[in-house]
């Protein structure tokens, strides 16, 4: 009896739970706020706009509609790829950082589609490249675990920043030291977004300069030492000696969980050989470059071609 009584509960509770998903049919705006989604939906550019031409449905733009998760116009032609809905959406006065109940904006879900066009487009009308501060994810992480160089490259373009955190309990960031966008390109094997994170100032040191990480962890994993024991491959060691990693941080175990290859051979003659005037220039001039605009920066510098592209790591030119 008790059983049935608990059964018939939950039911009732599941049952309460779908019924505030569901639009209010009561609500005077919801039809509005649908037909907007709908054309939306549809690609329909000629539909959306003569709804937008009244004013009862562009008092709608911004308003949240849909069964089971709510969102607005610009979320859905976000989400979908149709960027001359988008547009449209944005001339109409649309809420630009608009979040849905997952804390995402229109932006974080253009990226996680890789909808090139739509991304660039909401950048250039303001969209905050970070995201939400209330995701536990953003833009540049997605892009970085998809592998999706050219959303990176415009994300940091538009001032992203290149070394942001995942939000995870204190607990959980216990676990696992090395989380951030350079790691994850790194994991996942993403060699393009690897190297552009670098060239926009990744900290190549990541973890072992941040006092609170250095305050609950003895001895955090860098960023080298994991692609080292994880066998990503000599292209992202040398990457990260070419950026200056400090090579003597990692703790070197070799056991039957270190992929023994010529990355670690590099590794270990990068500790007893010092690094090259170019090299140890190369980064000092970097160090002293805008953070978030250095090919510009480079760009602008009296001297010869052949010595900007050595700054930008551009080495299809000899030296």
């Amino acid at each position: 009896m008790v059983l049935g009584r608990a059964a018939n509960m939950s039911l009732m509770d599941i049952s309460k739970i779908f019924s505030l998903l569901q639009p209010k049919e009561e609500d005077e705006d919801n039809e509005q706020c649908q037909a907007l989604n709908n054309a939306v939906s549809g690609d329909n550019v000629t539909l959306l706009s003569e709804l937008l031409s009244q004013e009862n449905y562009r008092k709608c733009i911004n308003v949240r509609s849909g069964w089971g998760v709510p969102v607005t116009p610009l979320r859905t032609a976000a989400a979908l790829g149709h960027l001359r809905c988008l547009e449209l959406l944005l001339e109409h006065g649309a809420e630009i950082d608009s979040l849905d109940v997952k804390a995402q904006t229109p932006l974080f879900t253009a990226v996680s589609g890789k909808h090139l066009d739509c991304v660039v487009a909401l950048l250039k009308a303001g969209a905050d490249p970070n995201g939400s501060q209330y995701n536990n994810c953003s833009p540049v992480l997605t892009a970085a675990r998809e592998g999706d160089v050219d959303v990176l490259r415009e994300l940091l373009h538009f001032g992203a920043e290149v070394d942001v955190k995942p939000k995870v309990p204190e607990w959980a960031s216990n676990a696992t030291a090395c989380r951030g966008p350079l790691y994850i390109s790194a994991v996942y094997g993403h060699l393009g977004c690897f190297k552009l994170l670098l060239l926009h100032g990744a900290n190549p040191n990541y973890n072992c300069t941040d006092d609170k990480m250095l305050a609950r962890i003895k001895q955090p994993k860098t960023v080298l030492e994991v692609c080292l024991r994880y066998g990503c491959g000599v292209e992202y060691i040398q990457l990260l000696i070419d950026f200056g990693a400090d090579v003597y941080l990692p703790t070197l175990i070799i056991d039957k969980t270190t992929k023994q290859n010529e990355a670690l051979v590099l590794l270990l003659k990068e500790r007893v050989c010092p690094k090259t005037l170019m090299s140890q220039t190369r980064l000092a001039i970097r160090s002293y470059l805008p953070f978030a605009h250095k090919e510009p920066a480079i760009d602008r510098l009296d001297i010869p071609l052949i010595l900007r592209n050595y700054l930008k790591h551009d080495t299809s030119e000899v030296m």
